[in-house]
């Protein structure tokens, strides 16, 4: 893997979207390539510093907490003041706190650097997943969120192996690395063309009140796939090195495991992305899903690592094939000014659930091997059988992108227009 994944859209067309979302992906790509780096050794770094395993787990921890305090916030000020800027503010502040773990620090300074990481992280996510949203007609959606994940998961397939290789004794050069290509970030970032960066107030339409944004069926589903992978995540965050250790794998085979989760996911990108746009998208998240829930409930009883790491890499292709169906739910018949607090609920959800699952695994992990992940495999179970209750009279196919001039950057999708969006209990307003 030597760059980023690249997603093919129509060069013109109604949104105008080829420029928008390379730019995105290269953005995303070149900052989870820096961030992912300082993973691997992070916690034995806090060590070193003086940190006991309790405090290198609260500093590990302070940056989804962040992210759960401030994903909503920054969607809300990405409503109100534009997309980009938020973008950019959140990979500038990603970049300082990366570069202020060179200056002589405690153990207890690195939670708070990394917390301000964590708040930097979310302001970028939240803002390129609206812009997306906001911009690009539903019918290419599911290629664009495809690409925009595929960035994120190929640098994370090259940080953790670089940040490995350098080592211990040269974190020094991770901390540097990892400023800088935030930093370096914001160059595409900034050339992120205005037509996804209008605030809330330009782009509202006339029946959407200032501030509020309407759940329905669609975005509901959506928001419950999204703490269910969040869960299934925390779990393998903490348990699964534990898993592999405890079957004898070797760190080698430990570090191979982590990138063919990666890998998988980046090729099979731009095929799901494919899909979520020309088939029902609601089979691709709970086959895409449930596959995955299958594999977790399976893991503890399989004791061969070569099996274990083969198909920990094939789970990949379960998430890459939900996740841009999922954004493409989460979002459809959604106003402009909306998406920013939509991803922001989005985004809490998902981080949120994977805090309190990593907070949660370790402990089950110690009671048994085989908890952790059946918990978690039954709560999804659940959680699947719920979003397909909400989503059993959504249309699970796009509306294809329109064809002509190019319309202004907010048309409603028929979702919105339809009857559906005003079924009694299917909608609500939150500010």
């Amino acid at each position: 893997m030597t760059g980023s994944p690249t997603t093919t859209f129509p060069s013109t067309g109604p949104d105008g979207s080829k420029r928008l979302i390379s730019t995105l992906t290269l953005t995303i790509f070149i900052q989870w390539m820096g961030a992912s780096a300082l993973i691997p050794l992070l916690p034995v770094y806090i060590q070193r510093l003086g940190g006991t395993d309790a405090l290198a787990g609260v500093v590990m921890a302070s940056f989804y907490a962040a992210g759960v305090l401030s994903q909503f916030p920054a969607g809300r000020l990405a409503d109100r003041i534009g997309k980009r800027p938020v973008l950019v503010s959140g990979l500038i502040l990603y970049g300082v706190a990366s570069l202020a773990f060179l200056f002589p620090i405690t153990a207890s300074v690195a939670i708070v650097l990394r917390s301000v990481q964590g708040v930097g992280d979310a302001a970028a996510v939240v803002a390129s997943l609206a812009m997306v949203s906001s911009s690009v007609a539903e019918g290419n959606r599911g290629r664009a969120f495809a690409s925009l994940y595929g960035g994120e998961l190929a640098g994370m397939a090259i940080g953790p192996l670089v940040g490995s290789i350098v080592g211990i004794r040269h974190m020094w050069v991770m901390f540097l690395a990892s400023g800088v290509l935030s930093l370096g970030a914001c160059i595409p970032a900034l050339s992120v063309a205005r037509a996804g960066d209008r605030p809330s107030s330009i782009l509202l339409p006339s029946r959407s009140r200032p501030g509020h944004i309407r759940l329905n069926r669609s975005m509901t589903g959506a928001l419950i796939c999204g703490a269910a992978l969040g869960l299934t995540t925390g779990v393998y965050d903490i348990c699964w090195t534990l898993l592999l250790v405890a079957r004898g794998a070797s760190g080698l085979a430990i570090g191979i495991s982590w990138s063919l989760f990666a890998v998988p996911f980046v090729a099979a990108a731009k095929p799901s992305g494919w899909l979520a746009d020309h088939v029902d998208r609601r089979v691709l998240v709970l086959a895409g899903v449930g596959v995955s829930t299958v594999l977790c409930a399976s893991y503890p009883f399989i004791h061969s690592v070569p099996a274990l790491v083969v198909l920990g890499g094939s789970e990949a292709l379960g998430f890459a094939a939900a996740m841009p169906a999922i954004q493409s739910l989460l979002t459809q018949g959604s106003a402009s000014g909306e998406t920013g607090r939509i991803q922001g609920m989005f985004g809490t959800a998902q981080t949120a659930c994977t805090a309190l699952a990593a907070a949660a695994a370790g402990a089950a992990f110690a009671i048994a091997a085989w908890l952790p992940f059946i918990a978690v495999a039954m709560v999804v179970a659940i959680g699947l059988g719920a979003a397909a209750l909400a989503w059993r009279s959504v249309p699970g196919l796009v509306t294809p992108p329109r064809s002509g001039p190019a319309p202004a950057p907010l048309v409603q999708s028929p979702l919105v227009q339809s009857p559906l969006a005003a079924t009694a209990g299917t909608r609500g307003e939150v500010q």
